[in-house]
């Protein structure tokens, strides 16, 4: 019984850097993102394709690079992924709110299909749960989610192998209500897991009152997880001396409606981009 379709961890790649080394380093998590851009009643659906993660993780960088397994048995390839052009103009985009740690690249998924790579992307109308459709689906405290990513440079060996972490949604109440830019889930996550996405869980029980969830969607982004610190006082002079941080095991994620803000103000830029992807979505 699977409750996670199985194209999902598909959508999900480790980003790294060469930084002044043969071999990539491995820091973050991303996930391909297609964005519905024919119109709804279309039956030939349309979607812009952008590789999702958090800001801090392009911040500072001019190049980077994602790994991407092939459909046959063979080892992972890793493709460059190029953050600025030849006259230093930066080719990805974050969200203007400080606090809300995203940003969105634009990449030619054509590539990847063409060359046979096993990859695939959460597309915004069918895979993803805005704010106002987890409040449809009456997603709240408690509801079980998934953390996928690769953390600690934990990528695989031979082949991409996503690390998928179970948890529940901590709190979510002042986010529904668009008070907050985060939410919380009780799931570990260490550096690495950066950019990963956040996947509800299925359930088809449900106490008198609230709604079952029969498919799993793309809930949020996961930024950092939130830590806990604690205070080394000195006997002698009252003053602190050590402060001792921790992983307090709550992970902080933004909801995907920051996602689409991005990508909306990229398209209003009139860039350059790849031609929409035109795919038959599959249903989550």
């Amino acid at each position: 019984m699977a409750l996670i379709p199985t194209f999902f961890p598909d959508c999900v790649v480790a980003i790294g850097t060469y930084a002044n080394s043969e071999m990539p380093v491995w820091l973050a998590s991303g996930f391909f993102y297609g964005y519905r851009v024919s119109p709804e009643n279309s039956d030939d659906a349309k979607y812009r394709v952008f590789l999702v993660t958090n800001r801090h993780v392009f911040d500072g960088l001019s190049a980077a690079c994602v790994r991407v397994n092939p459909e046959a048995d063979e080892p992972a390839r890793v493709y460059n992924l190029d953050l600025q052009d030849k006259q230093g103009k930066t080719l990805w985009r974050s969200h203007p709110r400080s606090e809300v740690d995203l940003a969105v690249v634009p990449v030619n998924f054509s590539l990847l299909k063409e060359e046979l790579m096993q990859a695939a992307f959460f597309t915004s109308d069918k895979h993803s749960a805005s704010i106002d459709k987890m409040i449809e689906l009456g997603i709240c405290e408690g509801d079980f989610a998934y953390v996928l990513g690769f953390p600690m440079a934990l990528v695989g060996d031979k082949r991409n192998a996503v690390i998928v972490r179970g948890g529940s949604i901590a709190r979510i109440r002042d986010t529904l209500a668009k008070a907050n830019s985060e939410f919380l889930v009780d799931a570990f996550i260490f550096p690495g897991n950066s950019g990963g996405p956040v996947i509800s869980k299925p359930e088809v029980v449900a106490i008198k009152g609230t709604k079952s969830q029969n498919s799993a969607y793309l809930i949020g982004v996961v930024k950092s997880y939130v830590p806990y610190q604690d205070v080394a006082v000195s006997r002698q002079t009252g003053q602190p001396r050590v402060i001792f941080e921790e992983n307090s095991g709550l992970t902080a994620a933004h909801p995907i409606d920051y996602i689409d803000e991005v990508i909306e103000e990229h398209l209003k830029t009139k860039a350059d981009l790849p031609e929409p992807e035109s795919t038959p979505p599959q249903e989550p």
